[in-house]
């Protein structure tokens, strides 16, 4: 028994991390990053139907082209017809289309509906402000909080307690992340204050403009807790690639802890959350 107990704690203590951590862009990636909100799991599930259009089309376009590379070649077909057209082809090839793309565009208008109509009005509303090259965050709550978020260096990553690169990757950790609770209405105000930028959060499945003098909205409910990762999308400079964007979701008591914590620590609070989840994260994998 007591090995048994051992054994589930150093699995509970390695596992901590990737239970923390719930989406960041991996290696040689060829799909969506795991969904955290219903409208991403409704983009999943719109690319997976357009698929069933795309693919058979595009392989019939090529097995036409290879029947007319090699049935009309010129040592195969040294007199070519002379039809100029053929009614019923014509026909086809007009209406195919246009049922395809309604099938296709009626789901796309519903997806663009829900992307564009929040279910409910917001419970919390922060307004991210992107600079060359950082985001300025501030709460929108009875007592606002403000901060600046920006990349985390190698040489801060000691002092800030983020020294595992697998949940805090480089080029994409951040020495101070947006916090919200999860199950919660989010509205993020986005704009600029130099050039133009842009907030994505391929989880969220959310991604606008941040433009000069102009606040564009998008909203979010995260429906899972962790950890997750986005970028600036839109060029703006130099350090473009340095740019990085982290939203931590987590409960609803660590969340209001964090919050009032952070209006006089915004540091110590961070690493007082940080300890919450890793030892929350590592009491759970190990079934105690």
């Amino acid at each position: 028994m007591r090995r048994l107990l051992a054994t589930a704690g150093a699995i509970g203590t390695a596992l901590a991390p990737a239970v923390a951590h719930s989406a960041q862009p991996v290696d040689w990636q060829m799909r969506f990053q795991p969904a955290a909100t219903d409208i991403m799991r409704q983009i999943e599930w719109f690319e997976e139907y357009t698929l069933w259009f795309i693919i058979p089309i595009t392989l019939l376009v090529l097995v036409l082209l290879a029947w007319v590379i090699i049935k009309y070649r010129a040592s195969a077909n040294p007199t070519p017809s002379r039809t100029s057209h053929n009614t019923l082809i014509e026909v086809i090839w007009t209406v195919g289309p246009v049922v395809v793309l309604l099938f296709i565009a009626v789901p796309s208008f519903q997806l663009l509906t829900a992307q564009y109509t929040p279910p409910e009005e917001a419970e919390l509303t922060i307004k991210a402000t992107g600079n060359q090259w950082n985001w300025d965050y501030e709460y929108q709550v009875e007592e606002p909080l403000s901060f600046n978020a920006a990349l985390l260096t190698d040489a801060d990553r000691a002092a800030a307690g983020k020294e595992d690169r697998a949940v805090y990757p480089r080029l994409l950790a951040v020495d101070n992340e947006v916090v919200v609770p999860v199950n919660t209405m989010v509205r993020v105000l986005v704009t600029a204050a130099d050039v133009l930028h842009a907030f994505a959060m391929p989880a969220f499945g959310i991604k606008t403009d941040a433009v000069p003098g102009r606040i564009n909205e998008v909203w979010f409910n995260a429906t899972k807790e962790g950890l997750y990762y986005g970028q600036c999308s839109e060029l703006c400079g130099k350090d473009h690639a340095f740019m990085p964007i982290a939203i931590r979701v987590v409960n609803e008591d660590q969340y209001a802890t964090w919050l009032a914590a952070a209006r006089t620590d915004l540091s110590g609070a961070n690493k007082a959350l940080m300890a919450a989840i890793d030892g929350a994260a590592t009491v759970a994998v190990a079934g105690n």
